[in-house]
């Protein structure tokens, strides 16, 4: 491994740390080297706190050093004004000489113009080191960034014999098909992503709360379809604890504090018009929950980055079928007894 690609490799995994609490700002690790040795290193940790690049250079104890080290980042470093000052100033205030990064920024309130910046003080860049590494870290930036919508990961369980749900359900709760890791699993993933999707007959049937329980987290922001506005008032996503978002054909007299209501048009291309929707709500990520219709609508709009499939050691014989997906990239886990196939859509 080159020596670049050794300390990129460390700034990643730094910035995963960051996973799921820095929307709507990219994940980034930073790492100071002098001399063969890392004097410092951070990442960023949340939006409207210090960047990875400050973390770092405020974690060197001889700021001396800073004059004859080299600072590696895996994504350009900021050279706008927002919640914080640019991390380009901090660099060039430190007189760091060079500078190592990973990925180009494609926020139009970067892109290149970090580097531009770093260059005309005269320091030394290199840009580009892991740069498919970095910029997978960060894809959810960039297909918000790039696509003008949010990254959409769908997730399902289905039983050995195609069935995400039992013909009849005696109680208004979940059925499941996989066991506690894997759900525990799905959790994590929530905490992650920015927002949860399902269908108006998921929340009719399963009451679900859609919530991180079972993982140390923040809840995703809750979204659901309602087009004839019939979820019940007294629905656990509508307990006004998390935002909300509900697309339906009209708004309904119910006004919650923290429920929003977006109007679509259900004769035309729904999952299209719903993640417009969430580009203009700055989210830059969802996971896709269910029912077996919904998700179907975003795989026949082929409007989908990723697929999360569990089998389950169970079977229905008759019930729900799940959604039917095509893909020519998969890979296949096993969670004790459960199959989890992860498949990657590159259209």
């Amino acid at each position: 491994m080159k020596i670049q690609e050794k300390y990129i490799k460390r700034c990643i995994e730094l910035a995963k740390n960051g996973l799921g609490t820095t929307y709507p700002n990219p994940m980034v690790g930073s790492v100071i080297v002098y001399d063969g040795k890392i004097i410092g290193e951070g990442w960023h940790k949340k939006a409207g706190e210090p960047h990875a690049e400050v973390n770092a250079i405020n974690s060197v104890k001889d700021k001396s050093l800073l004059q004859k080290a080299t600072i590696y980042v895996s994504l350009e470093p900021c050279s706008h004004f927002g919640k914080t000052p640019p991390c380009c100033n901090l660099i060039i205030e430190n007189k760091i000489p060079n500078v190592v990064i990973g990925t180009v920024d494609s926020n139009v309130k970067v892109a290149g113009n970090g580097i531009k910046k770093l260059i005309e003080a005269g320091i030394q860049v290199n840009v580009g080191v892991l740069e498919k590494e970095c910029h997978d870290l960060n894809k959810r930036f960039f297909t918000f960034h790039e696509k003008k919508r949010p990254y959409i990961i769908l997730k399902w369980a289905q039983s050995q014999d195609g069935f995400i749900a039992p013909s009849e359900k005696l109680e208004k709760k979940p059925v499941w098909i996989t066991n506690p890791y894997s759900r525990q699993m799905v959790h994590k993933w929530r905490s992650e992503e920015q927002a949860i999707l399902v269908g108006t007959q998921t929340v009719i049937d399963d009451n679900p709360k859609l919530d991180t329980r079972d993982w140390a987290g923040d809840n995703p922001i809750r979204l659901a379809l309602d087009q004839n506005n019939r979820i019940p008032e007294n629905s656990q996503i509508l307990n006004n604890q998390v935002k909300t978002i509900l697309f339906s054909k009209s708004k309904t007299a119910v006004i919650k504090e923290n429920t929003t209501f977006e109007c679509i048009d259900f004769q035309k291309n729904v999952a299209k018009q719903i993640v417009e929707s969430l580009y203009e709500h700055q989210i830059q990520s969802v996971i896709i929950e269910g029912g077996s219709q919904t998700l179907q609508t975003f795989i026949d709009a082929n409007l989908w980055d990723e697929a999360r499939v569990f089998i389950g050691n169970i079977h229905f014989t008759n019930g729900k079928k799940a959604p039917q997906l095509v893909s020519k990239e998969a890979e296949k886990r096993y969670i004790g007894a459960d199959e989890l196939i992860i498949s990657r859509n590159h259209d």
